[in-house]
């Protein structure tokens, strides 16, 4: 399996030969010294022959890539199988952080590639919705939908990419209405269907293509 976008390693399967892509010299300093064997390159350029492998793997990165579509066409010429996680505007649309305190984050997403450009640029089967836990420990956008008060800690909102790229004068702003909100129970009471879920769809897919 080749891992592209690989960063740190964090979503590399342990039961399987992987090969991990990665441009940023930060990321690969950051993998663990018994991590799969990494290369750095970009998407677009991948350096392995054609069918090299079983399958493509790319979670989390279609949107960092200068060329989107050329980086999908880059798997779909490395492996018949492609795996590809990726977000639905549409859907990430409703949850409550974009609905209710930054409406910004959607404009935003709109100019990123995401679930319809995968489904444009690769054969696909099948698309499944990957909802998040309620605990989850990932630093990705939608990883604390059931503990809002997360989102206030700044250091929080550093690792989330979405987050980190907006006007901060409109995440401040955005924080202090949640702040508020959190004090005199708004939040509460406009989420309150959430109080009983193990999981939330924030808008998050899971991509399977085969070439």
């Amino acid at each position: 399996m080749i891992n592209v976008g690989a960063g740190t390693g964090n979503y590399e399967p342990h039961d399987a030969v992987v090969l991990a892509i990665e441009p940023s010299a930060t990321m690969l300093a950051q993998r663990a010294s018994d991590a799969a064997p990494a290369v750095q390159a970009v998407a677009e350029a991948l350096p392995v022959p054609d069918d090299s492998f079983d399958a493509a793997l790319a979670i989390l990165t279609v949107h960092h890539w200068s060329d989107p579509r050329h980086g999908l066409r880059e798997l779909a010429r490395v492996a018949a199988r492609q795996v590809v996680v990726t977000w639905d505007p549409v859907a990430s649309s409703n949850f409550w952080l974009h609905r209710d305190y930054l409406p910004e984050l959607l404009a935003h997403e709109a100019s990123l590639a995401s679930l319809a450009d995968v489904i444009d640029a690769l054969s696909v089967d099948e698309v499944g919705v990957l909802e998040v836990p309620r605990g989850c420990v990932d630093g990705f956008l939608g990883a604390h939908w059931a503990t809002p008060s997360d989102y206030l800690d700044p250091s929080v909102r550093a690792v989330s990419s979405g987050l980190s790229l907006l006007s901060q004068d409109a995440v401040d702003d955005a924080m202090t209405r949640l702040a508020r909100d959190l004090d005199d129970g708004t939040w509460h009471r406009r989420n309150a269907e959430l109080a009983g879920l193990a999981s939330l769809d924030t808008g998050f897919r899971l991509v399977v293509a085969r070439r």
